[in-house]
């Protein structure tokens, strides 16, 4: 191999390693791995089509359906960064959903936007409200977040079923609808939602001093507290946030079929938003954490439900593949994994050093 061939190989294994070392590189790995699979399998998977102005085809289907899963997980991700973890965000769906879809029911005008307008806030305000709840246990009562957000977890689905009385609310808004199934600059509108959401959220952690002090929080509460950082309050901000973002989430879900199934909607999400948040990087002890890395787990998570319907797989086995791909990324992305790979690299260079060695001693 020439000098040049030489250094422009280990231009690539510097850039490599240093990638390797991002908590998103594992996660943007088997991501990419994912579409390629289904490329292969589906020749025009990454196919988009423009009609009337819209974006239509699988990787918008994908990028629409992370919406949802990715709208809990950002609000997961922040909890999670100050050690916490909030059980209630499945059953905070069904509620902000219930309470919505009855206001609307019960007006007579279910059709006006202004209906749709108090139906929303009204769900996001319940939602706002059981976030509070939810810090209020965890930082004034001190209960373990784990108890205190499975209170809620349990009652929640209760909860919207007695707003329900039982039953399906079903409604006719086609304001309402638009929320999930409608398009902004030929966008849908759940990824236009769900990009807006982030952009705030990244701008108010990476801009300001909120992320340091979730991630001191996170590391070691009580030293932070003697530097000054108001643990409690920001704690219960966070909660106060990650409820807000369970109900939009539930509004979004449920905006397309207008339809409130208590017993349904939000079923095992807060497993699903957990698991966007490992397989995006972000420790669950706390500490360090990662917006970016969230979005590409909730990518993972959609196209991997793709996935099982382009290979024609039974969808009963979706849990199976989602419980596959988190061991493989976090594996990858484990310490002990990165030091097997350090060792490996540095035998390598060893080698090759001495065999230059060899070269200019001949």
């Amino acid at each position: 191999m020439s000098d040049n061939g030489r250094a422009a190989s280990l231009d690539i294994g510097a850039v490599l390693r240093k990638a390797s070392g991002h908590s998103t590189f594992w996660p943007s790995i088997a991501l990419v791995a994912l579409v390629i699979a289904c490329g292969v399998k589906s020749p025009g998977f990454l196919d988009v089509t423009v009609q009337d102005g819209h974006l239509f085809g699988q990787p918008v289907d994908i990028l629409r359906n992370s919406a949802t899963p990715l709208l809990l997980a950002l609000g997961m991700c922040l909890v999670i960064a100050t050690s916490g973890i909030d059980l209630s965000v499945g059953a905070v769906m069904a509620i902000s959903l219930a309470v919505s879809l009855t206001w609307i029911d019960s007006s007579p005008a279910g059709g006006d936007p202004g209906t749709v307008v108090v139906a929303l806030l009204l769900g996001l305000l319940v939602a706002l409200v059981i976030g509070v709840f939810n810090g209020f246990l965890v930082t004034v009562l001190e209960i373990q977040p784990f108890i205190a957000t499975m209170i809620l977890m349990v009652a929640g689905r209760g909860i919207a079923m007695l707003l329900t009385q039982g039953q399906i609310t079903t409604v006719t808004s086609p304001p309402f609808k638009a929320i999930g199934s409608g398009f902004f600059l030929g966008i849908p509108n759940p990824v236009v939602i769900a990009a807006v959401v982030f952009t705030l959220l990244a701008l108010l952690v990476r801009r300001t001093a909120f992320g340091m002090m979730l991630e001191s929080i996170g590391i070691n509460r009580e030293a932070s507290r003697l530097a000054g950082v108001r643990a409690a309050s920001t704690t219960w901000i966070v909660y106060v946030v990650c409820g807000l973002l369970a109900g939009l989430a539930g509004i979004v879900y449920g905006a397309p079929t207008m339809a409130a199934d208590a017993n349904n909607i939000g079923l095992m999400k807060e497993m699903d938003a957990i698991m966007v948040v490992v397989l995006g990087g972000t420790k669950l002890d706390g500490g360090r954490f990662s917006l970016a890395g969230t979005v590409v787990g909730a990518l993972i998570l959609s196209a991997l439900e793709r996935a099982v319907v382009i290979f024609e797989l039974p969808s009963q086995t979706t849990p199976l593949f989602k419980a596959v791909v988190l061991i493989a990324v976090c594996v990858a992305a484990s310490p002990l994994f990165a030091e097997r790979m350090r060792l490996r690299r540095a035998r390598a260079e060893a080698a090759r050093a001495g065999a230059m060695t060899s070269e200019v001693v001949a």
